[in-house]
């Protein structure tokens, strides 16, 4: 039997972190979760845009329970503050879905001077997810659904040219952030298991779907093949947020699995378990990776084994 947002189970009483919740994957997230009763923490970027797809929201759901928050992924004092203020406000947090991103723009810097789609992609996720960890491990049922992409396939970490400084070229730097994600979060897997946390750390990819990533970042022909694609050969939204659905919501979904499309070549379909790039699962690499991350954002996860 294919799996629908129609079987997201009842929601109520659980509290959803979504980030990019304005546009694309993410509002599809946002209204499917709220649909089921969650109440879900939009970051967003632009406050206004927050707000304009919050109330569009609202204007089919008018009992859905939504709020706007400003979060830069891209700017990790903008990720400290956000994480900051939902402590303080006591927000609890069962779910993180770390799901915005860029898609191969001109070459660009973050405030703290990190190449654009690995700072918004990667770091700024790794930052938010260490700095709710804690609130997540009181959730219930508590998950980190990190959305990569099947163009990790083919990635690799630029160690040695992590900006772009020497060579830039939009989509291979694409492929490094949504690589960097997917070895974040199967070794986050294995840190949370290592440490009896309740937390699972679940992967999923939307396969081939029509959203404004790929005509908003993009210039030139690749932003023209972009919305050539888009209109011929994706699948839509509603299709395409189906696995981080799962991962985050479904009860047989399993900590570590990467869920993505069961069509041709994952392009589009139904949520199905899927195989990450082999070399994501190189435990050299995470361990670079997950030291790298931490130096750069200032970020260190609070886990230990149990005793």
């Amino acid at each position: 039997m294919k799996w629908t947002a129609a079987q997201v189970p009842d929601m109520s009483g659980r509290t959803f972190v979504v980030t990019g919740a304005n546009s694309g994957l993410g509002l599809a997230a946002t209204r499917a979760l709220a649909q089921h009763g969650a109440r879900v923490v939009m970051a967003v970027r632009s406050l206004n845009k927050g707000h304009e797809a919050a109330a569009r929201i609202h204007d089919e759901q008018p009992r859905a329970r939504l709020e706007v928050r400003d979060l830069d992924l891209a700017d990790l004092e903008s990720v400290r503050g956000f994480a900051v203020a939902l402590h303080a406000d006591g927000v609890p947090v069962d779910v993180l879905i770390n799901n915005a991103g860029v898609m191969a723009p001109p070459h660009s810097l973050s405030p703290q001077g990190f190449e654009s789609q690995f700072a918004a992609g990667h770091l700024g996720h790794f930052a938010l997810t260490g700095l709710l960890l804690r609130t997540l491990s009181t959730g219930r049922d508590p998950r980190v659904v990190t959305v990569s992409s099947m163009m990790h396939r083919g990635g690799r970490i630029h160690f040695d040219d992590l900006n772009g400084t020497r060579h830039y070229a939009p989509q291979e730097f694409y492929q490094q952030a949504k690589f960097a994600q997917t070895v974040f979060a199967l070794e986050l897997h294995r840190r949370l298991g290592a440490a009896g946390s309740p937390v699972r750390s679940l992967l999923a990819h939307p396969g081939y779907t029509a959203t404004n990533l790929a005509t908003t970042g993009p210039r030139g022909l690749p932003r023209l093949a972009g919305r050539i694609g888009n209109r011929l050969l994706a699948q839509n939204v509603t299709m395409g947020v189906l696995p981080q659905l799962y991962a985050s919501t479904a009860f047989d979904a399993r900590g570590g699995q990467f869920y993505g499309p069961d069509g041709l070549r994952e392009m589009r379909g139904h949520p199905t378990p899927v195989k990450p790039d082999p070399a994501a699962e190189d435990p050299t690499t995470a361990q670079r990776l997950w030291e790298l991350s931490e130096s750069l954002t200032g970020i260190r996860y609070n886990l230990s084994a149990p005793a």
